[in-house]
C-alpha cells in the first residue's frame, strides 16, 4: 500500500487546453523534448521542411495544422512521471477536450500574448472550474510583439474571473524579449540566440539580478523597466497562495515562447513543483483514490486505427486507485464481463511499450475487443462501483449519411460503430429507414474527419446530405407515442443506438412551439439519466 501511495505521488497528470493556433502542440512537443523524450524538435510552422509534431498523428490534422484527437503522451523527468493530455484545439471537438479533462488533475491553460483569452479559452476553462481542476497559465509566442503582462494579467481577472500570479516576468520592451526574470530565485535567466528555430533544447545563462554585467548586457533602459516591474509586482500583486490555486482562484502565470524553447525548461520545472498528484475520482461507492485498497480506472477516450497497419483500436484508461499489473483480470462492470488486461500500453505519441505496471494517475491503452465504452468503469473483482457518467454535448448540426456503394455496405457499417463506440459522432437511425443514418455533431469539421476516416481507415466512400435542424431533444414521456405528437410536421423523428427516441427541429423558436403543443412531454437536451455539458 506504501509502495502505491509513494508511487502516486510522483505521478503529474494534466492537460493542456487553448484556443485554436495558440502554440498547444508546438508546446506538447518541447516538454517532450526538454524531458528527454525526443532529440530533435520539428517545427509545425514549417510543415515542409521539418517532421509533423510528435502528438499529431492523424494525415488530416497533418494537412490543416490542429489537432482533432486527444493524444496521451508520456515521460519521466527528474524523478516524476509526467502524462501529458494533448486535447484537440478545434472548437468542433470540444466533446473530446471535455472528456480528457474528465481524467486530467490539473490543466495547462496557453494564452497567445498577442491575443490575450479567446472564446474557445473562455469555455474549456469554464469546464476546468467546474471540476475544480487547478489552472496554470502559459502565455505563449514572446518572440512575437504581444500586449503588456500587466494587460493580461487584468483581462484573466476580468474575463475569467481568476486572479493570477506571475512565476516569471518577460525581460525587455516593446515585444522585444531577451528572457525571463524569476522571481522566487530574483534571477535573470537570458537565452542564446542558436538560429535553430526551436530544434534543440536551449542554452541558457542565469545569475543574480543585482549582477552589474546584466545591467550591461541588458542595457539601461530594458534593466530599468525591469526594476520597476518587479517593485510593482511585489508591492501591488497578489501573494502566492497554493491553496487559492487549488479552489481555482489564483493561476501561477508563466511567459515564455514554445516556438523558440524560451521559457519552457522553467515552466516545466515549476509546475511538476506545484502541480497536484492524483486526485481521488467520485463513485457510486464512495471515493476511489491512491489509498484505496483496490484497483479502479475508467475510460476516457476509445481510438481506432492508430496504427493503420494493423486496425487496431485502443482504449484510453485513467487509473485511479490500486496497482495495475499486466495480465491482471478486471470487472468490466458495464457489461459485467471479466476481462484480463494482457498487453497495455504506454504511448509516446505513436510510439509505444508494453507496460507491466501502473499507478494512479497513469494513462494506459488496452486493446479494445469491442467491449468498452466512453466511461466505462472497469475494477477488481468483488468490487460493485461505477464511476459517474460523462457528460453529453447535444449536437447541433446533422447530416444523412449512406455508402457510396452498396457492396461496401459491410465495411460502412462497421466503421458507422466504431467511430460512434469513440464518440467521434453522435448516430441515430430514423424507424424504418435500414441504408443510411443520420448523424449529429457539434461543429461541422466533424463532418470532414468522418468522411476522411471512413474513406482511409474502412475503404469506403460516403453520400453526405446535410439536414436543416439545429436542435435535438430526447423525448421523455410514458404515455404519449412519439408518433402522436402534435405539430411535428418540420420534424424529424430518430432514435438513438439505445433505441431512445429523440426529434431534430430548425429553431429554439420551433421547440417552443413543440412543447406549448404537447403538455406533459419532457424534451431534454440530453438523453434521460445522463448529466449535462
Amino acid at each position: 500500500m506504501e509502495d502505491i501511495i509513494n508511487q502516486a505521488s510522483k505521478r503529474r497528470t494534466f492537460a493542456i487546453i487553448s484556443h485554436p493556433d495558440a502554440g498547444k502542440t508546438t508546446l506538447t512537443e518541447k516538454l517532450l523534448l526538454y524531458g528527454g523524450a525526443i532529440h530533435l524538435a520539428g517545427s509545425v510552422k514549417a510543415r515542409k521542411t521539418a517532421k509533423h509534431a510528435t502528438s499529431d498523428w492523424m494525415e488530416i490534422e497533418k494537412q490543416r495544422g490542429i489537432s482533432v484527437t486527444s493524444s496521451v503522451l508520456q515521460f519521466d523527468y527528474q524523478g516524476i512521471r509526467v502524462n501529458i493530455l494533448d486535447t484537440p484545439g478545434h472548437q468542433d471537438f470540444s466533446e473530446d477536450t471535455y472528456r480528457t479533462l474528465m481524467a486530467a488533475d490539473s490543466a495547462v491553460m496557453l494564452i497567445d500574448v498577442a491575443k490575450g483569452v479567446e472564446e474557445q479559452t473562455k469555455k474549456l476553462f469554464r469546464v476546468c472550474k467546474e471540476r475544480g481542476i487547478p489552472i496554470f497559465t502559459f502565455v505563449n509566442k514572446l518572440d512575437r510583439f504581444g500586449r503588456s503582462p500587466f494587460d493580461l494579467m487584468e483581462e484573466l481577472e476580468k474575463v475569467l474571473g481568476i486572479r493570477a500570479f506571475p512565476m516569471n516576468w518577460p525581460i525587455g520592451i516593446d515585444g522585444n524579449y531577451k528572457g525571463v526574470y524569476n522571481r522566487k530565485l530574483a534571477q535573470i535567466e537570458l537565452f542564446d540566440k542558436d538560429g535553430s528555430h526551436g530544434q534543440y533544447a536551449l542554452k541558457s545563462t542565469a545569475g543574480s539580478v543585482n549582477d552589474p554585467a546584466f545591467r550591461e548586457i541588458l542595457g539601461d533602459n530594458v534593466y530599468q523597466a525591469l526594476t520597476d516591474d518587479i517593485e510593482l509586482l511585489d508591492m501591488a500583486g497578489d501573494q502566492f497562495d497554493f491553496e487559492k490555486v487549488t479552489q481555482g482562484e489564483l493561476t501561477p502565470m508563466f511567459f515564455g515562447s514554445a516556438m523558440t524553447n524560451f521559457g519552457v525548461q522553467p515552466f516545466l520545472e515549476e509546475f511538476l513543483r506545484l502541480a497536484p498528484t492524483p486526485t481521488p475520482r467520485q463513485t457510486s461507492e464512495g471515493v476511489a483514490g491512491a489509498e484505496s485498497d483496490f484497483f479502479s480506472a475508467f475510460v476516457f477516450k476509445i481510438q481506432a486505427n492508430m496504427n493503420p497497419a494493423h486496425r487496431d483500436r485502443i482504449a484510453f484508461i485513467r487509473i485511479c486507485s490500486g496497482k495495475f499489473e499486466r495480465g491482471m483480470s478486471v470487472l468490466h462492470v458495464q457489461s459485467g464481463k471479466q476481462i484480463k488486461l494482457s498487453q497495455p500500453q504506454q504511448f509516446l505519441a505513436q510510439d509505444r511499450t508494453i507496460v507491466d505496471d501502473a499507478y494512479p494517475g497513469d494513462i494506459i491503452g488496452l486493446f479494445d475487443p469491442g467491449v468498452f465504452g466512453i466511461g466505462d468503469t472497469l475494477c477488481q473483482t468483488g468490487q460493485s462501483l461505477k464511476f459517474q457518467d460523462f457528460p453529453v454535448f447535444p449536437p447541433e448540426q446533422f447530416a444523412r449519411v449512406q455508402a457510396k456503394d452498396t457492396m461496401k455496405r459491410k465495411q460502412f457499417l462497421k466503421g458507422m460503430t466504431q467511430l460512434t463506440q469513440e464518440g467521434a459522432v453522435q448516430v441515430f437511425r430514423q424507424p424504418g429507414v435500414i441504408e443510411s443514418f443520420v448523424i449529429g455533431v457539434v461543429g461541422s469539421l466533424q463532418f470532414e474527419v468522418l468522411e476522411y476516416r471512413l474513406k482511409q481507415e474502412y475503404g469506403t466512400d460516403i453520400l453526405m446530405h446535410q439536414l436543416p435542424y439545429g436542435v435535438a431533444r430526447w423525448i421523455a414521456s410514458n404515455n404519449v407515442n412519439p408518433q402522436d405528437l402534435k405539430s411535428i410536421d418540420n420534424g424529424m423523428l430518430l432514435e438513438d443506438t439505445k433505441g431512445r427516441p429523440l426529434i431534430l427541429i430548425t429553431t429554439e423558436w420551433q421547440l417552443g412551439w413543440v412543447r406549448e403543443r404537447n403538455p406533459g412531454v419532457e424534451f431534454l437536451a440530453t438523453p434521460p439519466d445522463m448529466p449535462h455539458e
